[in-house]
């Protein structure tokens, strides 16, 4: 979540929101952990004090450690009946894993009545049907280039395979983030079903391993990409769409664009440990957040595209844009870098990044 040090929150609304049911404050606050830095103080000062008057619920704040490190301590925690959090916000990877191992906590649905409104794949459910976790936060890797190299929009993801741009790209360096199995699955074999298997996999990998004449950089490091886009020293590549339209509004020479194959939509979301003693505090705050409203005070404030379909928030057109799209998206198969992490990691570095 570096990215979010480049963002610079709006003006807080002072529209009064709708209540969900009112829950009184336990004894105890309720324990939220969120991404550290930005996303935490803007959580603070944006979503926390108006949850707890509308609901009489406090919230006691905390900042995750990166990676999968919170995961690997909340799981620690909850053998000893413990639990760091309450609510959680968790990457999609270590959501997954959680799930696998029944850390988290079945929820009540019939008492988390907005949350009806959230797309099927941000309602995280166990096998048998219970929901754990829903959709917290969203945002877009889109197809970006520096706009004074390139005075015309690309419009498909091909663009990334053109031999005309030779040495110009920068590419997240990771298969985990970078999600270019998925766009170039999508771009050229009709969707990511083939990476459903191994065969499909290396078939997907064989057609990205094309553009790597086009790369100049398989960057780790957000900053050093941001940069090299904003000079034209690296003008193409993908990045972060509300990060790039935020430098576009600065006068950067940069731009966002959402090929007609789609963007990425990645994600966080709220789980709620099995060893919490507040699931009930928990199902408030995370059915409040699914509110439209909130959402949108979320867009504005945050910089998240909403989870919520975009007619039922009161988002402008250009607030809308600066952080999502009504194009449909690439949605990550995060099970296959669970269920093949090291082969795909092994393979992504002797193909691909090598």
């Amino acid at each position: 979540m570096k990215r979010r040090q480049f963002l610079v929150s709006a003006a807080l609304g002072t529209a009064a929101l709708a209540a969900p049911t009112i829950l009184r404050a336990a004894s105890t606050p309720l324990k939220v952990g969120t991404y550290g830095g930005y996303f935490k103080d803007s959580f603070d000062k944006f979503i926390y004090p108006d949850f707890t008057a509308a609901t009489g619920i406090e919230i006691e704040s905390i900042a995750e450690p990166t990676g999968e490190a919170w995961l690997v301590q909340l799981s620690q925690a909850a053998r000893a009946g413990q639990a760091p959090a309450d609510v959680s916000m968790m990457a999609q990877l270590a959501r997954i894993k959680g799930e696998r191992s029944g850390l988290w906590a079945k929820l009540d649905e019939g008492k988390m009545e907005h949350i009806s409104v959230l797309p099927k794949h941000f309602v995280h459910r166990y096998e048998d049907g219970s929901v754990y976790g829903t959709g917290a936060v969203s945002w877009y890797v889109t197809l970006v280039t520096n706009t004074d190299t390139y005075p015309e929009a690309p419009s498909s993801w091909k663009a990334l395979w053109d031999e005309a741009n030779k040495d110009k790209l920068g590419l997240m360096s990771l298969a985990t983030n970078s999600f270019l199995l998925e766009i170039t699955a999508t771009t050229y074999f009709g969707g990511t079903d083939i990476l459903k298997s191994e065969d499909g996999i290396l078939k997907v990998m064989a057609k990205l391993a094309e553009l790597k004449p086009n790369v100049r950089l398989w960057y780790r490091d957000e900053g050093q990409f941001q940069q090299a886009l904003e000079t034209g020293e690296i003008p193409m590549g993908e990045y972060y769409h509300d990060v790039t339209t935020l430098a576009a509004s600065q006068d950067k020479p940069v731009r966002s664009t959402f090929p007609e194959e789609g963007a990425v939509l990645d994600s966080g979301s709220w789980v709620v440990s099995k060893a919490s003693k507040a699931v009930e505090q928990a199902q408030v705050f995370i059915d409040y957040m699914a509110q439209p409203e909130i959402q949108a005070k979320m867009s504005r404030n945050v910089g998240t595209a909403p989870t919520v379909p975009r007619d039922l928030t009161d988002l402008t057109d250009e607030e809308f844009a600066a952080v999502s799209s009504d194009k449909t998206p690439i949605l990550p198969l995060y099970d296959i870098y669970v269920d093949r992490g090291d082969w795909i990691n092994q393979k992504w570095s002797e193909l691909i990044t090598g």
